[in-house]
């Protein structure tokens, strides 16, 4: 059962006034993912042209890299404030991207709406993983992409996430998440085959070095043991 004091999504509220501002470590941290994620999933999928959904955008960081990319772009969000300065920072860049508060268990859009659902840091913190699942499913178009990545649920993984990223290390907010929330990658392939997606392949997403701000940047790992990324696909 999800414990009271942990998966605090207040978070993403509290800081959305400084989210573009790079004075706030985590999320720097959240910033610094984004070129990792997407040196993998830029080889899955060519996202000019393509209409894409970010599930669980927060602030913005990977909804901007794929409409730079040439895709289209809507973003939703449970936080109402780091939708706001998701959509101002889009405004003031020139970039058209559609953003609106909602979550993963309750998609507005009309089925089959979309190429590709991108989802990252996201699966690990919803209320109903079933019905998201379910959701991305409804609204990808035949032959569309699910592009993702969790957290693993073991004892590593937990000292990696709770432990050193958000007790010692302070890379996260205490609070963050939930351990009992994680999920392992087989729970997931089976939760994907039961929404009607096809999993695909996987790869680890880990910290490779270390930027002039003493700030982890992030990339590719042979090992899934604690941050996995994956791809599904709806059958065409």
């Amino acid at each position: 059962m999800p414990r009271q004091d942990r998966n605090d999504l207040t978070i993403y509220d509290g800081m959305a006034e400084k989210w573009w501002s790079d004075d706030v470590r985590w999320i720097r941290v959240l910033k610094n993912m984004v070129p990792g994620r997407l040196s993998w999933f830029d080889t899955r999928i060519d996202w000019a042209g393509k209409d894409v959904l970010d599930l669980g955008c927060a602030g913005g960081f990977m909804s901007e890299a794929i409409a730079a990319r040439g895709a289209r772009v809507t973003g939703v969000d449970p936080a109402e404030k780091a939708i706001a300065a998701a959509r101002a920072h889009a405004e003031a860049t020139g970039l058209d991207i559609r953003y609106r508060v909602g979550t993963g268990e309750d998609l507005r859009d009309e089925d089959a709406s979309f190429d590709a659902v991108v989802c990252v840091d996201v699966l690990e913190h919803v209320a109903d993983l079933d019905r998201v699942l379910g959701q991305v499913a409804r609204v990808l178009r035949p032959g569309g992409l699910f592009l993702f990545d969790t957290i693993n649920r073991n004892p590593v993984a937990r000292f990696a996430a709770i432990t050193m990223a958000e007790d010692v290390l302070k890379l996260l907010p205490a609070g963050t998440h939930d351990p009992d929330m994680f999920i392992t990658p087989a729970e997931l392939a089976a939760g994907l085959r039961k929404a009607g997606l096809v999993p695909e392949a996987t790869t680890g997403l880990g910290p490779r070095g270390i930027d002039r701000r003493g700030d982890p940047v992030f990339g590719r790992l042979p090992s899934t043991a604690i941050i996995y990324m994956g791809i599904a696909a709806k059958p065409a």
